[in-house]
């Protein structure tokens, strides 16, 4: 029975529909229904879809909804690790996340922009007399190997591209199913393994890393109940440090296609100091990345006309509110300077998801992807001529998640 009078999809279970619409599956439905909310039936429960400002401002409101619970087993099991700080809520969930936040903030997202930078030129004797390269695998293992330098995570250098093919497979298995979901999973299972591992010299000794890394600091977190977190927790929670870096590359990816896409700002970002930022945010907002989140209602509250009932799974259409024409000016248009006098909100802007990052579940480590993917952007732009040859640089918004089939491939590279 549909809750109230709010719209309500009349198939038994949409879940298929999901598969097929990804991206647009909720915003589909919203354009529909000409609402801000519309219950349906996914993953064998029934769920209320949600979107917009005020929306975004109820969802990330921690009186209201919970997140433990919330993400699905199979999500657990390949993005995020089970029992790992983004299923955590109340004075636990704050505890777990002062971890996050103390090593992501301050000068750490400089101190990783520096380093990838660092990568980035020395890739460019090897591109320049390579036929062609792919930027999104390139992209992987660089990132893999900063964060595992930056975290204090001994990696050599044989193994660098197999661990991050494994990072990213579990960002990769997220939306999927067959054999792409399963890969996530071993990916993870692998990892958390070759984490646990490091942890537990770590703690007895056998390897030493400075006590400021995040490797150590990581190691040694105890919970509020002043318990040392056990080893597959520290691992996960590690793992959800450098996961996201690796993540990047998306990002980085879609970042060149814009480049190629919109080569009217190529002389703006070597010349405009604003430029870079405004683009590098509008890449974030305007290309596919997040495309919802979900919790679940703590207790009964009502909003919009609609009753939430406690225990009901709400999903928040992130990559709808990023292109919300209440909020954006021709939100399906690129255009950088509309960042220029932009004011920060929350609720407006969440291709990390929305809220306070200090005391919601906004990730912690956007500053971070902000500062590595201006520095990869100086690269491109500064650093290098490159030629984009024909290829298929098309995504799939039916794809979770997606990126340019074609991985971005550039060949004639040479230092400017």
């Amino acid at each position: 029975m549909p809750l109230n009078n709010i719209p309500h999809e009349k198939d038994m279970d949409e879940t298929l529909a999901l598969s097929r619409e990804g991206y647009l599956y909720i915003k589909n439905r919203l354009d529909k229904h000409k609402s801000d909310l519309f219950q349906t039936h996914l993953f064998g429960q029934e769920v209320i879809c949600i979107s917009g400002k005020e929306a975004a401002e109820i969802f990330y409101d921690s009186k209201r909804f919970a997140r433990r619970g919330a993400a699905p087993k199979r999500v657990q099991k390949t993005l995020t690790g089970e029992n790992a700080v983004q299923g955590m809520d109340g004075k636990a969930h704050a505890h777990r996340k002062s971890l996050f936040i103390s090593l992501t903030t301050e000068q750490y997202p400089k101190v990783l922009a520096d380093l990838v930078s660092k990568e980035w030129e020395a890739v460019i004797p090897r591109w320049e007399t390579a036929e062609k390269i792919k930027l999104f695998a390139e992209a992987k293992v660089i990132l893999c190997k900063i964060a595992c330098e930056w975290a204090g995570v001994p990696l050599l250098d044989f193994e660098t591209k197999e661990r991050a093919d494994d990072l990213a497979a579990m960002v990769d298995a997220f939306g999927a199913a067959g054999p792409r979901y399963w890969k996530g999973k071993t990916a993870r299972t692998k990892t958390e393994a070759w984490i646990g591992n490091i942890i537990d010299n770590v703690r007895a000794g056998r390897l030493k890393t400075p006590e400021s890394s995040p490797l150590y600091i990581t190691a040694n977190h105890k919970d509020l109940n002043g318990t040392q977190l056990d080893t597959s927790i520290a691992a996960k929670e590690l793992i959800n440090l450098i996961r996201p870096i690796v993540a990047i590359s998306t990002y980085i990816t879609f970042m060149a296609l814009a480049l190629y896409e919109h080569p009217e700002y190529k002389n703006l970002l070597a010349d405009d100091a604003d430029t870079p930022h405004m683009f590098v945010q509008e890449v974030r907002r305007f290309y596919p990345f997040t495309p919802f989140v979900g919790a679940k209602v703590k207790k009964d509250f009502v909003w919009s006309g609609c009753k939430f009932k406690a225990g009901t799974l709400v999903m928040l259409d992130v990559f709808g509110i990023n292109h919300d024409t209440r909020i954006w000016d021709k939100p399906y248009e690129f255009q950088p300077e509309r960042f220029r006098n932009w004011e920060y909100n929350p609720y407006e802007f969440i291709p990390h998801g929305g809220g306070d990052p200090a005391s919601g579940h906004r990730c912690p480590g956007e500053d971070i992807t902000v500062e590595v993917m201006k520095a990869t952007l100086h690269f491109l732009v500064n650093k290098i001529d490159y030629q984009v040859p024909e290829q298929n640089l098309s995504y799939n918004m039916k794809r979770i998640p997606t990126f340019p089939k074609s991985g971005f491939i550039i060949n004639k590279v040479s230092t400017k």
